[in-house]
């Protein structure tokens, strides 16, 4: 487009990068490498679930006085999905109270 003066140009690529980087969010932290559908509901669909995720994480983050960065929050909690505790506990003091809350597991039975 010849006809954009130049701030107009440098203002579209600095929103497609916030795009470029929504997605790269989304990728690293979400482990979503492709779409599962191609039709464009069916990645709306997925776009508006990774938002919302993104959104849900993003609020732990902020709540918990810890000081998750991101990706470790999203990391310790895939690894606390198989533990019974309190969450808003376990995100101010993720290391407290391990061995109490660990679920057991009857391999005899």
């Amino acid at each position: 487009h010849l006809t954009f003066g130049a701030t107009t140009i440098a203002a579209i690529y600095k929103d497609r990068w916030k795009v470029e980087l929504f997605f790269k969010a989304i990728k690293q932290n979400l482990k979503i490498k492709t779409f599962l559908g191609t039709s464009a509901n069916a990645v709306h669909t997925q776009i508006w679930a990774a938002l919302i995720a993104m959104l849900v994480l993003r609020y732990l983050q902020l709540k918990s006085t810890f000081g998750w960065s991101l990706s470790n929050l999203v990391a310790m909690l895939r690894l606390q999905l198989f533990v019974y505790r309190d969450l808003h506990t376990w995100l101010d003091s993720p290391f407290e109270g391990i061995h109490d809350a660990q679920l057991v597991l009857n391999l005899a039975g």
